[in-house]
């Protein structure tokens, strides 16, 4: 006798056929239909597993850096109210990032609906700005076209796709309705239009000095960027998500811009007579130059011209329009100002940006840029790094180093605290074989804690380097430069070496940088997960690469403040830690 199919197989069933692997998530009563539909499918032979994180927002988070890193479909779940209510976090992480999840939001019973029933909230509204697709399963005979249309939708923008599902509905017996989810067709090659192209390398022609800044709309127009750079010896700036494609291996590289930039690409935008800003949307008007004649290339329509002013636009694909430019433009002759570029970037790398990177090995307490290079050589050539929103954020981005089979991923468009070790978690789960690092901080890592648990209970080879600062350090920085002294941002001391090990995470608590290289060895040389809690120095500051006057004013004020409230002695120390990047009026 056949078993009965209901709509949570129905649903499973579809995960499975679209290439879902996994599903994050808490059961619970509202969940059960499709909780235990996914033991009955994994019991037939199919390869999805239910992930039980200790938070919704770690599920949210996980699935995010699981389809990040595999194109692939993933999935997670919250059982109703306060359950879905606490997804929400790390599906505007995972929208704004723009990777195919899907999240099932399961509701009351239906009946209790409108009621003001135990629990109720309403999925189906609350989920509408974090997705791109949230709609109510209300009846069976619906059911197998909203599901079909939900995965098309986080495929196809890709983005965050919500069902909300009451679990009598999903436990309702399903139509006769085929699996007939169609996976991701291949992308299709979006041709610029003719005449802006031409019109675009009218302007390169025309423009003395040009500067390229890429954007993470540069992946898979590598070889194309990197050739139309050559043939205008042209400076190449990117922003923190295009650094892994286009950094590497590349003569023409003078940095990263935004607030945690680095080196020479400030600068070569400002110098440039013409822009090209190639698949990029980065948020930060402040670093993009009013006074650039700017040209914009995206494959995306919205994002032209939201940012800064568009002398020229051309709307396709990155690759296609550097190919089509380089059989138009005229090669530059002149590499001057791409040398000016290049030796004014060396300069910011080994002065400003290295300056704690060098002869500090006995130095305490522990610099974190130090302790980022020591573990940038160590860590293994095609590892995945997921980093914390803050200080982990700049330390990974100023000296962790690409090479195109690393992968850096964070909350770098939603900001999000605390997603470091869930990221991993989705990331490790992958099972490619690569280590997963996750860079966390200390106010990261004790806001989803519980997680350590998750890593621990599905063994994964997760390696948690902690910049243990017994501070909120980015916070800090903002408050110093509006001209606040700093005030609620410190932690007390926390062993998190003992907690972890307490778990059961092999883990060690390193004090001197001279221990850093043999306990991150030690961690590598193992499969499990393993926790390295490095005590570094809480007054380490970073710094953007354009200091305005208005900033250098606040930072004065607040150290006078600071001063006057009593803090000479934070101050003095403050001065010790950043002797040499501390800006001066």
């Amino acid at each position: 006798m056949a078993r009965r199919r209901s709509i949570a197989d129905l649903l499973v069933a579809q995960l499975v056929a679209a290439g879902a692997r996994h599903v994050y998530g808490i059961v619970g009563d509202s969940l059960n239909p499709v909780v235990d539909a996914v033991r009955r499918a994994r019991e037939d032979g199919a390869d999805i597993a239910w992930v039980h994180v200790r938070h919704e927002e770690a599920g949210g988070f996980a699935a995010a850096a699981e389809a990040e890193l595999t194109g692939r479909l993933a999935v997670c779940a919250g059982s109703s109210g306060p359950g879905n209510l606490h997804l929400i976090n790390g599906l505007y992480d995972a929208n704004r990032s723009r990777v195919p999840v899907l999240a099932i939001a399961s509701h009351i019973p239906s009946a209790q609906v409108g009621t003001q029933f135990f629990q109720e909230t309403h999925p189906d509204r609350l989920f509408v700005e974090c997705s791109v697709y949230s709609e109510l399963v209300s009846t069976a005979a619906q059911a197998p076209r909203v599901i079909r249309s939900a995965i098309h939708h986080a495929y196809g923008a890709p983005g965050v796709a919500v069902l909300t599902l009451s679990g009598d509905i999903a436990d309702l017996e399903a139509p006769d309705a085929g699996i007939d989810v169609l996976t991701p067709p291949p992308a299709p090659r979006v041709v610029p239009d003719d005449g802006a192209v031409r019109a675009l390398a009218e302007a390169i022609d025309a423009a003395g000095k040009v500067t390229i800044f890429a954007g993470a709309g540069v992946r898979g127009s590598r070889t194309e960027v990197l050739a139309l750079a050559r043939a205008l010896n042209a400076p190449v700036g990117h922003s923190l998500r295009g650094k892994e494609v286009i950094q590497y291996d590349n003569p023409f590289d003078v940095g990263m811009s935004g607030l945690l930039g680095y080196g020479a690409c400030q600068s070569a935008m400002e110098g440039a007579d013409l822009l090209l800003l190639l698949g990029t949307d980065l948020p930060y008007d402040q670093f993009l130059p009013a006074g650039v004649r700017t040209a914009q290339v995206d494959i995306e329509p919205t994002r032209l011209g939201r940012r800064t002013r568009n002398d020229l636009v051309v709307l396709g694909d990155v690759g296609e329009t550097a190919a089509a430019l380089l059989t138009l433009v005229k090669p530059k002759r002149s590499h001057r100002f791409l040398d000016q570029m290049r030796k004014k970037h060396d300069r910011a790398m080994s002065g400003v940006v290295g300056a704690y990177t060098k002869d500090v090995e006995h130095t305490e307490p522990i610099h974190p840029e130090f302790a980022a290079v020591v573990l940038d050589e160590e860590a293994p050539d095609d590892a995945v790094f997921t980093v914390d929103t803050g200080m982990c954020n700049v330390w990974a981005a100023r000296y962790i180093t690409p090479n195109g089979r690393r992968r850096v991923i964070g909350s770098f468009w939603h900001g999000s605290m605390a997603n470091a070790v869930p990221h991993a978690i989705g990331a490790a789960l992958v099972g490619d074989g690569r280590h997963v690092v996750a860079m966390a901080g200390d106010g990261g890592l004790s806001m989803l804690l519980g997680e350590l648990i998750t890593v621990k209970a599905l063994d994964l080879p997760v390696k948690i380097v902690l910049f243990d600062n017994a501070t909120l350090g980015m916070v800090r920085l903002e408050m110093l430069v509006d001209g606040l002294p700093s005030y609620g941002t410190d932690s007390p001391s926390v062993d998190y070496a003992a907690v972890a090990s307490a778990i059961g995470i092999p883990s060690v608590r390193v004090e001197k940088p001279t221990e850093i290289r043999s306990a991150l060895r030690e961690a590598f040389s193992h499969d499990g997960p393993a926790l390295i809690d490095l005590v570094t120095d809480p007054r380490a500051l970073s710094l953007p690469p354009k200091i305005t006057r208005a900033q250098v004013s606040g930072f004065t004020a607040a150290m006078s403040k600071e001063v006057l409230g009593g803090g000479l002695g934070e101050v003095m120390a403050m001065a010790r830690s950043n002797l040499r990047n501390v800006p001066r009026p």
